[in-house]
């Protein structure tokens, strides 16, 4: 279920922070649905348990997941709409960015239809 690529650029604390919100939106995860504990995860994708306690830690920051002392961490009452939004967002973000840099909106409709899942 959880996946990271050590390979990217991006932070694996963040690509654990992402993953737990496209679980969320896909509907695999639910409210109230415990995550595997941080050192559960930690072992899973051999990684430091401190990277996906601050992945939690932000997840819980963004209202995304709560945590129950001695009980572990669980999805939070979450729209999807909403988060689907938030992503959204962050993608016309992107956009805007890499038109200003100077591709055209055909480059990026291109790359989009490119892109493998």
């Amino acid at each position: 279920m959880f996946n990271i690529n050590l390979q990217s650029r991006m932070p694996i604390y963040e690509q654990v922070y992402k993953k737990v919100i496209e679980l969320i939106i896909k509907g695999i995860l639910v409210e109230n649905e415990q995550l595997p504990s941080v050192r559960n995860l930690s072992k899973e994708l051999n990684i430091n348990p401190n990277t996906v306690a601050k992945a939690y830690q932000e997840l819980e920051r963004n209202k995304i997941i709560y945590s129950l002392s001695g009980r572990g961490s669980f999805v939070a009452k979450t729209n999807r709409n909403q988060m689907k939004e938030h992503i959204l967002e962050e993608f016309d973000v992107c956009i805007k960015e890499a038109l200003q840099s100077g591709l055209t909106k055909e480059e990026l409709k291109n790359r989009i239809d490119g892109v493998k899942l």
